[in-house]
């Protein structure tokens, strides 16, 4: 078993604290994954820009000693795309979650995958919009219970990492907190790989999803969340009906594609070299 002897302080901005986060609300656990990834891999504070929308997963920037963006509902892969472009040498992270990605901001979400932009987005899926009322998200499951369906959900769920996929991505996976050593592994991969790339993380919100669904005490939920999580060999030998309401986690694309600064580089070069074709002649 690795030794995490990350030393968290120098990396949070500790006039920032206490946390806005709930008791035994899963953010903080990402947080920590985050930023021992990028110890691990050593990457200078300078060097990284993290943006995030708004919802709870999207406080996260404020507690970091990056270069940090705090942006509007829905928008932070745009935001993170105009980063991207004007400097693309920057390691660019997009903290949000399953709303802000995948309802105000999904098709911001779907085209930076189609561009295969070199955006790492950590996504938080806590099946609900917890910061803002406890509504119905993409990701609430059938039949359970939100603000705005207190009658059970009747609306089919996203699923995100598929989604992020079809649409182009170069790397997509999915762990829980309760899988902390692979979602190191997983976030660190992210980071480094060369296009767009998603790692969604399944985190409970006893609070907002918890309450509504008889799981309010943190320790339940989160074993409700273990007990449901399998993996993708064990997934595959089961029927769609055993499937139902099971979180698969695992690795789920890892490819090489053209990435979309680069290539935009590339045309400037070639434009430039036109142009001054057609002045020397």
């Amino acid at each position: 078993m690795e030794n995490y002897s990350t030393k968290y302080d120098e990396y949070l901005r500790q006039k920032k604290f206490p946390l806005i986060w709930c008791q035994g609300c899963g953010d903080g656990i990402v947080l920590k994954s985050i930023l021992r990834s990028i110890d691990k891999l050593k990457i200078p504070k300078d060097d990284i820009v993290m943006v995030s929308g708004i919802g709870c997963s999207s406080r996260t920037p404020g507690y970091v000693d990056f270069n940090t963006l705090h942006t509007t509902h829905g928008r932070a892969i745009a935001f993170a795309t105009g980063v991207k472009v004007a400097k693309p040498k920057m390691t660019v992270i997009v903290i949000t979650g399953d709303g802000d990605a995948t309802a105000i901001g999904g098709n911001h979400y779907i085209h930076a995958a189609r561009r295969n932009i070199d955006l790492t987005v950590i996504l938080f899926n806590n099946y609900i919009y917890g910061m803002t009322g406890g509504q119905v998200s993409p990701t609430t499951p059938v039949n359970r219970f939100a603000s705005t369906a207190p009658f059970g959900n009747l609306e089919p769920t996203f699923n995100i990492s598929g989604l992020a996929q079809a649409a182009g991505a170069s790397f997509v996976a999915r762990a829980s907190i309760t899988q902390i050593h692979m979602l190191d592994k997983y976030i660190q991969t992210a980071i480094q790989k060369k296009g767009f790339s998603v790692v969604e993380v399944m985190v409970p919100c006893p609070t907002a999803f918890g309450r509504r669904n008889r799981m309010s005490n943190p320790l339940k939920l989160m074993e409700w969340l273990k007990e449901n999580t399998i993996s993708q060999a064990k997934a595959a030998g089961m029927t769609e009906e055993e499937l139902e309401g099971k979180i698969v986690t695992g690795i789920f694309v890892n490819r090489d594609k053209p990435e979309y600064t680069a290539q935009y580089q590339k045309l400037i070069e070639r434009v430039q070299a036109t142009q001054k074709e057609r002045q020397e002649s």
